[in-house]
């Protein structure tokens, strides 16, 4: 059974975007890419929301990409080899292989995804985090918090949740980075 993971880059004061939508501070160096690939690697079907979908569809391409350092190439093998859902009522469509869409979180399907799955699951987007959380399907919770206070923007974690979090792993990255990794209260532990 594989747990689903909601972790996602987030700056000091919880914001996974600034008040303009820029996220330009989360940009990995070459550490923080392979910590990222370790990460990925252990997960075989993302929940997506649609911006979040829309940002990480460049990887489907990236192979092409001449230049671009291994680690980078490492990732898109990566990306491109786990299952993507989906949760859009916008798109009609989508651009990328191993791809499902789906017009709303429907938490039995998750349920039944994790239960069918051998790899971990994540969920990523803030907005389909939140609902993630507050359907009580997220098992592990994740932050990249990165050292710079943005002063508003796109909350990582909702205002108005309570949750109950046991730590599993703090890791220290290149650059300031810290890595906080917690089990939620009643998940499953590994």
């Amino acid at each position: 059974m594989g747990l689903l993971r909601y972790w996602m880059n987030t700056s000091l004061d919880g914001f996974t975007a600034d008040a303009e939508g820029r996220f330009d501070w989360t940009e990995p160096d070459a550490e923080l890419h392979r910590f990222f690939n370790e990460q990925e690697s252990q997960v075989g079907t993302h929940l997506y929301g649609r911006r979040l979908y829309e940002a990480m569809s460049c990887w489907e391409t990236a192979l092409e990409l001449p230049g671009r350092p291994e680690v980078e190439h490492e990732y898109a093998r990566i990306w491109q080899a786990s299952d993507k859902v989906v949760v859009s009522r916008t798109l009609t469509r989508v651009s990328t292989a191993r791809t499902e869409l789906v017009r709303s979180l429907d938490p039995a399907d998750v349920v039944r995804r994790k239960e069918a799955s051998e790899a971990d699951l994540s969920v990523g987007g803030p907005a389909l985090g939140a609902a993630a959380l507050r359907a009580g399907l997220v098992d592990e919770v994740g932050l990249v918090v990165h050292p710079v206070v943005v002063g508003g923007g796109t909350p990582f974690l909702p205002a108005d949740l309570r949750l109950d979090l046991a730590l599993l792993e703090e890791r220290r990255l290149s650059g300031g980075v810290v890595h906080l990794r917690y089990r939620v209260a009643g998940a499953p532990q590994r």
